[in-house]
């Protein structure tokens, strides 16, 4: 059995990485969204879920980039990552989506592709920490949800050689969307 060993330098950037993401809300109203259905209790509940699911996959990919990802032919923690968010959707518990906010996204389906993403992207870019709606979906609340994606790790740029003027910036290249049911 392989042990997980942090290093210090490892357990600094993701102290920082968590550490620096506030969450202030940038939200619709609830419940007028969903035509009464989502109590301000529910909503909180989903999204203290939201926070935790973000937590956990960020914490995962500079985990994986850290400690597995050595060179350009090695599995990149970000499509890891998407595999995990297609199997959670295909087990029917959330939905994230991984769109770009470079304006040169790796895969075409990263791509904000609705009002919701594009609208998120650009509030997130602007500096927002966080940025969410209540919808309606199939006649049962959801809450939408996007949080910002910084390069945190130097390893970032060995295969994405664009993302430097960003870290440089201290811009984000991309954003988590997320869908969960409000319940």
């Amino acid at each position: 059995m392989r042990k997980l060993v942090l290093g210090a330098g490892a357990l600094a950037i993701l102290a920082t990485t968590l550490g620096s993401l506030s969450w202030t809300t940038v939200k619709a109203d609830d419940k007028a969204a969903t035509g009464g259905k989502a109590s301000d209790e529910a909503v909180a509940r989903t999204r203290k879920q939201v926070k935790m699911l973000d937590d956990l996959y960020k914490t995962a990919v500079v985990l994986i980039t850290t400690h597995y990802v050595n060179d350009e032919d090695d599995l990149a923690a970000g499509s890891a990552a998407v595999a995990l968010f297609d199997a959670m959707k295909k087990k029917g518990w959330h939905e994230v989506r991984l769109l770009d906010a470079t304006g040169e996204p790796i895969e075409d389906n990263n791509s904000p592709k609705d009002e919701f993403e594009k609208a998120a992207v650009a509030k997130l870019k602007s500096g927002e920490s966080y940025y969410e709606q209540v919808v309606d979906k199939g006649g049962k609340p959801h809450l939408r949800a996007a949080t910002p994606i910084p390069v945190v790790l130097d390893k970032c740029v060995m295969c994405h050689e664009h993302y430097k003027e960003f870290k440089a910036k201290n811009q984000i290249i991309g954003v988590l969307g997320y869908t969960l049911p409000i319940e």
